[in-house]
């Protein structure tokens, strides 16, 4: 959740798309372009490949028991994969800052 508050507090809010959540939020899910799952390495977390043929994004959650966190948009189809890399990785100091201080 964290990661997704930074996104829509950046500078580049349109660099975030769609997210998905499960009923308890405890797993997001960015829907993100093509061939990202080639290249992604950010621990803790996984990069899904689809077949990527046809791919229209639906207004309800396309997995049972989740929900839209962000809902899809016309002007923001998919999250950029640079700026959630960097998301992820400011949201993990942070959390490891406030773990830290407790």
């Amino acid at each position: 959740m964290e990661a997704v508050d930074i996104l829509r507090r950046g500078a580049d809010q349109e660099a975030v798309g769609p997210v998905l959540h499960d009923g308890a939020c405890d797993t997001l899910g960015f829907l993100v372009p093509p061939g990202t799952a080639d290249a992604w390495d950010v621990p803790g977390s996984a990069c899904t490949r689809t077949n990527g043929r046809g791919l229209r994004i639906p207004a309800e959650p396309p997995v049972f028991g989740s929900g839209w966190l962000l809902p899809p948009a016309p002007d923001a189809p998919v999250t950029d994969p640079a700026v959630l890399r960097e998301a992820l990785g400011q949201a993990a100091r942070l959390i490891e800052a406030v773990d830290n201080c407790q």
